[in-house]
């Protein structure tokens, strides 16, 4: 018996670690974005049936794992405040240091308002470079703003 969704997130990994499945293998499969697909197996993202049971069968998992790929997740993942993954914690000193200019570049452009972070996209690539490759993020979300009531 299954207890909640982050044990379906480590039979994923252990299948995908044993099968050497890339997930954009699995995207493909889903027919969705490597990042939103990721997310969505590393328990973050609601799958619909029919994506919960090309996932069941990437993975062989049972009909209760794939069951609980459908229902809606507890989102945020991280264990800690401030990460101690070194590639995690690298997003939070990011943030730390650039937010503050994001937020008021954002608002310079826009407005008083946020970037959603539900009407949402990433694409992450691998850029050659001679002085080492380097990693290309692009993120898009919606901008709304804050109404006036």
């Amino acid at each position: 018996m299954i207890s909640d969704r982050s044990h379906v997130t480590q039979m994923i990994i252990a299948a995908k670690v044993a099968k050497g499945i890339k997930w954009s293998q699995v995207a493909e499969a889903v027919g969705m974005s490597k990042e939103w697909t990721t997310a969505g197996c590393l328990g973050q993202m609601t799958f619909d049936k029919v994506q919960a049971e090309t996932i069941g069968k990437l993975f062989d998992l049972s009909d209760e794992a794939v069951a609980w790929l459908q229902i809606v997740p507890y989102k945020g993942s991280l264990p800690t405040a401030v990460p101690t993954d070194p590639l995690i914690y690298r997003w939070y000193e990011l943030v730390n240091v650039y937010g503050t200019t994001i937020k008021e570049l954002i608002h310079e452009e826009f407005g008083d308002g946020i970037m959603s972070a539900i009407d949402f996209s990433m694409d992450i690539q691998r850029e050659p470079d001679p002085k080492g490759d380097r990693v290309n993020v692009v993120l898009s979300g919606k901008f709304l703003p804050y109404k006036s009531y």
